[in-house]
């Protein structure tokens, strides 16, 4: 092979090992960022529900039903990557299986709203603390006040049904406060919300005796 062949091809390759030197080690495929963010940022994380004591898809236990008679208790929840800006939580627990008079609501067993900013849980068995709970948030079942019962309205549908109902567990992360009274409505606190969901997260579990 002719000097100056050798030449070009050894030019050739000292140029290659310098190029690949210079390359950033394990760099990221696709343009991605150090820690898995894409150049510019990405979509923040979703926000998400979840319990020790009930679980997606899974029957609820008898604990948390009317199955525990007088004794049942509502279970606990726990949340975490809500949105900046969020103001307050809203819970909105309901069976999704009644319509009644044929309407578009169905069963509400448990709603809390105005929940702070700061709060990430409820814990098991927090509804028996009346209209108001400890951090100054309200609650209803839609039927506050009888038998002294504001909170929790345990699951409890027809017995020797064979397909079970689906009990909804809704959190609504929201940029305000709700103005509203301890005696607000599931209609006043929808209307509410309309214009102010920053993030919304579930748990469906069903139940059926």
């Amino acid at each position: 092979m002719p000097k100056n062949q050798f030449f070009v091809l050894g030019a050739l390759c000292v140029l290659a090992a310098s190029s690949l030197a210079a390359a950033p080690q394990n760099a990221p495929a696709g343009g991605a960022a150090p820690g898995g963010q894409r150049p510019g940022g990405g979509p923040p994380p979703p926000l998400r529900l979840m319990s020790t004591d009930i679980s997606d898809g899974k029957p609820i236990a008898a604990k948390y039903t009317c199955a525990a008679g007088a004794d049942a208790i509502s279970p606990a929840l726990q949340w975490m990557q809500a949105p900046r800006g969020t103001a307050s939580f809203t819970l909105i627990v309901h069976d999704m299986e009644p319509r009644p008079r044929k309407g578009v609501d169905d069963i509400l067993h448990w709603m809390v709203w105005n929940m702070p900013a700061g709060a990430n849980s409820l814990p098991e068995g927090v509804s028996s603390a009346g209209a108001d709970l400890p951090d100054g948030s309200h609650q209803t079942n839609g039927n506050a006040g009888q038998g002294g019962i504001f909170g929790y309205r345990p699951p409890c549908p027809p017995q020797d049904v064979p397909v079970p109902h689906h009990y909804a567990f809704e959190l609504f992360a929201l940029d305000q406060k709700l103005d509203l009274p301890a005696t607000a409505t599931r209609a006043d606190v929808m209307k509410a919300m309309d214009g102010h969901i920053a993030a919304h997260a579930s748990l469906v579990a069903p139940f059926n005796r």
